[in-house]
């Protein structure tokens, strides 16, 4: 168990970026999180791909939305700590895990002192690091959590998708940007995150002590091809996600 329980909410000046847009989006999210083609034959073979043997191991998922990694590490024997700043998204992945794991409500912007130092054997975070204004101090969190020898792995927006679909006049800059998701059914909800540059990325590895091991930059597959063929021949030639799996040094 943690030394002491993170708090449950934040003021509305230091809200979470992202929070409003995931409350809205939660209950959708989750009934398509399973077969949705983008998350479940893009994203999810490359950062599995990357995850080392978890049976035994004790896992931070930063970040866990509806909790799909979560239920998958915990079916395979690992002992799962999971965190996300949604409450409807900590409901869910609670529910999806049949009360098995543990789950807190936290905002990755802000220190995670309710995790022990060097307490972890591996941190996961999908698809989450881009709603954090700045890398470093999240990465120092992670690599204080860590073990030595520990490995981080994640995946985010990729940076040359990011600069192109924004019409960026800076890729070095880190900005705030936007888009409203569509592919949920219902309304369109607009989802801020921030555009950040490669470097961004590997400098706030390199600075708190992290070894990059792997880089996949992913291509779609052939479930993808059937379920959408038009967004598949797309994928083939620009990437919209990269993953890096991360050793502590």
């Amino acid at each position: 168990m943690p030394p002491s329980a993170p708090p449950d909410d934040n003021p509305a000046d230091n809200k979470p970026l992202a929070l409003d847009a995931y409350e809205q989006l939660a209950e959708r999210y989750d009934a398509r999180i399973d077969t949705k083609p983008h998350n479940a034959y893009y994203e999810r073979p490359a950062t599995l791909a990357l995850l080392p043997e978890v049976a035994g191991q004790h896992v931070l998922d930063a970040g866990c939305g509806p909790g799909w990694y979560a239920a998958w590490m915990l079916d395979r024997g690992a002992d799962v700590v999971a965190l996300d700043a949604s409450p409807t998204m900590i409901a869910l992945a609670q529910k999806r895990t049949g009360g098995r794991g543990e789950f807190h409500r936290a905002d990755m912007s802000q220190p995670l002192d309710f995790l022990a130092g060097e307490s972890f054997d591996l941190v996961l975070s999908a698809l989450a690091i881009h709603y954090v204004p700045d890398a470093a101090p999240l990465f120092a969190e992670f690599a204080r959590v860590l073990k030595p020898g520990g490995r981080f792995v994640f995946s985010t927006a990729h940076p040359m998708f990011d600069y192109l679909y924004f019409k960026s006049d800076n890729y070095f800059a880190v900005e705030p940007v936007g888009v409203d998701w569509d592919g949920f059914g219902g309304d369109p909800v607009y989802v801020p995150c921030y555009r950040q540059p490669l470097q961004h990325i590997t400098e706030a590895l390199w600075r708190t002590g992290f070894l990059i091991e792997r880089i996949i930059e992913p291509l779609p597959t052939e479930e993808f091809k059937r379920a959408d063929p038009e967004s598949y021949e797309k994928l083939l030639r620009r990437p919209l996600f990269i993953h890096f799996r991360a050793r502590k040094g």
